[in-house]
């Protein structure tokens, strides 16, 4: 157990993600049993709502409205009051063509940003994207992943940021033509009422932010990213993460097919190297998963977006397609088993050992790093709520960290470690939110069953 980094304050709220990668309709990742959707220790300090009540805008054509938050700018997009307007209350945004709706204005402080969204009438579906800025409005960066409105009542995504200064905020409807969705109950939370909170049952987050990343771009090598299907702290000199958080319960494993859509993400901050999908072609080093495309088949969206390079890092490939595979399919075993487990996966070191021998440092001309080590570290409970106070001194907690190279055998349980021996290497806090008492039993501990 560390106490060098500072922890995060994140908040638990009721939670809410997308499309059918959540448990059921109204809360974050899926698991068989309806859980408490509010943490019992959390505490929020909300920031910034807007509900659409007040402000009146009756065409689509751009313009500024006055609400009650503040002025907000209005592209392809009007106030909805009608019957068929997805809502709560009288009224919501609604939203056309590739429209938009964004903040004239200043909020101070983000770590939990909630936004209700559904399909106007019986339009099809769309996506859409969260946009924030932190100077003022001058450049925006996407947050979160591409959000898919399919439903004709509310349902509520969760961003997960970490902005202490100034943000704005700015909707952007980006496919579906002509059909039409709401937006409402836009919540900006910043965790910093009553000393703090935890984030939720199912939260990739809930075992802590081991880096103490922040969604800053001053913030290159320790850069926060919420995919929505996972979250992971990005280091833009390296080209990879540093670490990938995750939760797994059973209706993630569904019947969606691998998508191998290896592609860069262009929602990292302008100017910043995007690893392309070919950029460790002829390196001898696999593009390795660190959320793996098994554990998100439950849609097609929730597959696809593991393929993202931020995603990735140089994997020696029989590290990655026995070693790490065969952990990975014994994780997932867990889980068809009744377990839920929270993941969270990392690299460090430099230099590795590939197909083509020898030891490589860097590929991709240099914009990528190969790690000397890949780590992980898994936390089993059986499926039920209040995840966080369930986690004990007796929980089963395994923590492996291989080698990067070729010559690695392909039995997992070799390189069983602990949570202790891997936050020693990489200098992160692992567990920093589980109770300090408990953590120091469970990190000692090497798994043995």
């Amino acid at each position: 157990m560390k106490t060098l980094s500072p922890r995060l304050l994140w908040i638990a709220v009721i939670s809410f993600t997308i499309a059918s990668c959540t448990k059921d309709e109204i809360t974050p990742q899926p698991a068989p049993a309806v859980k408490a959707e509010v943490s019992e220790v959390s505490v929020a300090a909300v920031s910034l709502t807007e509900d659409f009540e007040s402000g009146t805008k009756a065409a689509y054509a751009a313009a500024n409205v006055t609400l009650g938050s503040g002025s907000w700018y209005f592209d392809e997009a009007l106030i909805g009051n009608l019957s068929t307007d997805a809502k709560t209350g009288l009224a919501s945004a609604r939203i056309r063509n590739t429209g938009s709706i964004t903040m004239n204005f200043n909020a101070t402080g983000a770590n939990t940003i909630t936004i209700s969204h559904g399909v106007f009438g019986s339009d099809g579906s769309s996506t859409w994207q969260l946009w924030i800025s932190t100077d003022g409005g001058s450049t925006y960066t996407q947050t979160g992943s591409t959000v898919t409105t399919s439903s004709t009542t509310l349902q509520t995504a969760t961003f997960t940021v970490n902005v202490t200064g100034n943000i704005r905020l700015s909707i952007r409807k980006v496919s579906g033509g002509s059909n039409r969705i709401n937006i409402d109950n836009i919540s900006i939370s910043t965790g910093t009422s009553g000393g703090g909170g935890t984030p939720g049952d199912n939260s990739h987050l809930l075992l802590g932010n081991p880096s103490g990343a922040v969604a800053s771009t001053s913030y290159p090598t320790n850069y926060l990213m919420d995919q929505t299907y996972y979250v992971l702290s990005y280091n833009n000199v390296r080209g990879t993460p540093n670490w990938v958080s995750w939760h797994i319960s059973s209706s993630d494993l569904g019947s969606a097919a691998r998508q191998d859509d290896f592609r860069a993400n262009t929602s990292l901050p302008s100017g910043w190297y995007q690893v392309g999908a070919t950029s460790y072609s002829g390196s001898g080093f696999d593009r390795g998963h660190n959320c793996p495309s098994a554990d998100r088949t439950s849609t097609v969206t929730a597959n696809s977006s593991t393929f993202l390079m931020t995603n990735m890092i140089p994997q020696a490939p029989q590290n990655n397609q026995q070693t790490w595979n065969n952990l990975e399919m014994y994780t997932r075993s867990l889980v068809t088993a009744g377990n839920e487990v929270y993941i969270i996966m990392g690299n460090y070191g430099t230099g590795g050992t590939g197909s083509n021998g020898g030891t490589t440092t860097t590929i991709d001309n240099g914009h990528v790093t190969v790690p000397s080590n890949v780590w992980k570290v898994i936390v089993v409970i059986s499926n039920g709520n209040n995840d966080l106070s369930r986690i004990t001194s007796s929980t089963r907690v395994i923590a492996v960290n291989t080698p990067n190279i070729n010559s690695i055998g392909t039995d997992w349980k070799n390189y069983r470690t602990s949570v202790d021996a891997i936050e020693a290497a990489t200098g992160y806090d692992l567990l920093s939110n589980v109770p300090a008492g408990i953590q120091q039993v469970v990190e000692a501990q090497v798994d043995n069953q």
